[in-house]
């Protein structure tokens, strides 16, 4: 599915892809595109699901991440970097798996989903009831991360989700609700094994302890960074050392 899409910069520029996180759309990255779009040509997609991208099953990593593939190549880009916020970081890490970028930009998404697993079981039912109940349970999920967030910014990334299309929630979240701890890890140890490129890991939220050890043992390019007491959302947080970092990480795997 070709994905729709924003696209700024000059064709001659290095192709930068932004890929959002769950019920939201390419708009939660507009702070950051007249930044990020110096210098570089920047794809920012709508997910399958979401925004004015087509509704079709299924809604998993690597389905979505064809997507963002098959949109990139029609376009004409070549070797992306790949950066994605929460969902958007599971799909960046699955797009390296099956296709060729120079690398990966995962923001605040820990591929260990043990405790997500836990805590979004526990929230099955409202999940899977009536749509009241399950905004509810999806405004309890995102209130609970916003951490150093501004409040106009608050405001407009909560916009973008509401409503939330149930549908899509609960195909994107069907294995975490529906799997076996062990078997959500083989899925995840596989699809970590695939990543071969710098593969570089922003958390405002800390991902606990062990977790670079974790990740650099199934990713050995991977570099884990904790932006402490930011919150979900780190690269809006401080968006000046979100640019500033991903610069770096750029200058590097592009040298």
């Amino acid at each position: 599915m070709q994905l729709a899409h924003e696209l700024i910069g000059h064709t001659h520029d290095p192709a930068l892809v932004l890929i959002h996180g769950i019920t939201e759309d390419h708009r939660t990255w507009h702070p950051l595109l007249s930044a990020l779009s110096k210098g570089r040509q920047v794809l920012a997609v709508d997910l399958r699901g979401h925004g004015t991208s087509d509704h079709s099953d299924p809604y998993d990593p690597i389905t979505y991440a064809t997507d963002v593939v098959e949109t990139v190549t029609a376009l004409g880009l070549k070797d992306p970097l790949v950066v994605g916020h929460s969902l958007g970081g599971v799909v960046a890490s699955a797009y390296a798996a099956i296709a060729s970028c120079v690398g990966v930009v995962n923001v605040d998404q820990p591929l260990r989903l043990a405790d997500f697993q836990a805590g979004l079981q526990q929230l099955a039912p409202m999940l899977k009831g009536h749509h009241g109940e399950f905004q509810q349970a999806i405004d309890m999920v995102f209130a609970s991360m916003m951490g150093a967030l501004p409040e106009h910014e608050v405001q407009r990334v909560s916009a973008l989700r509401n409503p939330a299309d149930q549908k899509v929630v609960l195909g994107t979240w069907d294995a975490v609700l529906h799997a076996t701890p062990e078997e959500l890890e083989a899925t995840v140890v596989a699809l970590a094994g695939a990543i071969t490129v710098p593969y570089l890991s922003i958390h405002g939220i800390d991902p606990g302890p062990g977790y670079a050890e974790w990740l650099t043992g199934l990713v050995p390019t991977a570099t884990v960074e904790v932006w402490a007491d930011l919150g979900h959302y780190p690269h809006l947080c401080e968006p000046q050392r979100f640019v500033r970092r991903l610069a770096e990480f750029e200058a590097q795997v592009r040298a």
